[in-house]
């Protein structure tokens, strides 16, 4: 298993970590990603531990902080053996300051979060959404709080903007508080938006991509093709689920995973063993979050490391995969003289 530094850290991760929102199965949305139990847990755990795989990522919301629960139960016993990384600042309770990334949402909820875990420290305790009515300082200096405490390592955020999270950063320097090492970021072959603002940043400012929902929320499985119906076990024939993930066009998905199946012949993988593959190669990216339902599907995920593409396998997928730049992205783009970084 290949390690990595996150960001702008001497914290190793390695580069494919195992998601918890498909444990618990609480509620409609996360019922349709998944309902493992902590037996079920104990062996998805045993699985990645075989292959290296320690990190394992999770967030109070999943499943109404069930999913927290069953991992703890899972590494009971062997928390020395894990890291461990979840996240809050989404509503966690009825109240006014159960939400958002005040002092005291973020401490009521790390205190939480480490009861149902079993454990006394979270290695990478992330911020999962950007709070606009919370100063970044009282956000921050929080954060710092709980890691000068010994309840956190490192912190880092989630679904930020660039501007989010630069502003963020820059209050971290003024105050002298821990900065974000790592950005939870959606990124995809049929996602590649975080290319053209968050990336660049991520280069300059020493942040590491933690990558979430990588094969384009269940889209990039191998299952999904021009004229066929959606297989029944797809989250997407769920609505609720299909509603909030990122959308994408029919015709842009297709062409995607025609040029995945091309690659496909050529090197012997999977479908999703190639995107993953090529996520692992982008620039920034420390970490890419796998799901699993079984251990068929984590072992398949598993392959995706130990190989590399080729230049040229890349140059295919990174054509198919291209859509148009917004504004100032497609301008930037023209001075790539001055302006190296990747858009």
């Amino acid at each position: 298993m290949e390690h990595r530094q996150l960001g702008r850290s001497g914290f190793l991760v390695p580069v494919l970590s195992l998601g918890t929102g498909t444990f618990g199965g609480s509620g409609e949305f996360f019922k349709a990603w998944g309902d493992t139990d902590a037996k079920g847990a104990a062996k998805l755990i045993d699985v990645c531990l075989d292959a290296g795989l320690n990190f394992f990522d999770s967030a109070d919301i999943y499943s109404g902080g069930l999913a927290e629960e069953v991992l703890g139960t899972a590494i009971q016993g062997r928390r020395d053996k894990v890291l461990i990384s979840t996240k809050a600042t989404f509503r966690s309770g009825e109240g006014p300051n159960d939400v958002g990334s005040s002092r005291f949402h973020i401490v009521k909820s790390c205190e939480a979060a480490l009861k149902r875990l079993g454990t006394d420290y979270i290695d990478l305790y992330q911020m999962h959404a950007f709070d606009a009515m919370t100063p970044p300082e009282e956000t921050l200096g929080a954060l710092d709080h709980l890691v000068k405490a010994g309840k956190v390592r490192y912190i880092g955020c989630s679904n930020y903007s660039g501007w989010h999270l630069m502003k963020s950063l820059a209050t971290s320097e003024r105050y002298n508080l821990h900065r974000y090492v790592a950005h939870q970021a959606y990124y995809s072959l049929i996602g590649r938006d975080y290319e053209w603002e968050l990336m660049p940043l991520g280069l300059d400012q020493g942040v590491g991509a933690v990558v979430w929902s990588p094969l384009g929320w269940g889209r990039l499985t191998g299952k999904i093709r021009r004229g066929q119906p959606l297989p029944s076990s797809s989250r997407l024939n769920n609505t609720v689920v299909n509603e909030k993930g990122p959308q994408v066009s029919d015709e842009y998905l297709y062409a995607v995973v025609d040029a995945l199946d091309a690659v496909a012949k050529d090197t012997g993988k999977t479908v999703p063993q190639i995107a993953l593959n090529w996520l692992l190669q982008r620039p920034t990216v420390a970490n890419v979050i796998v799901g699993a339902r079984d251990e068929t599907q984590l072992k398949e995920n598993l392959g995706a490391i130990g190989w590399k593409l080729t230049s040229e396998q890349i140059a295919t997928l990174d054509a198919a995969s291209a859509t148009p730049k917004t504004y100032p992205y497609w301008h930037q783009a023209g001075f790539s003289e001055r302006n190296p970084f990747p858009v």
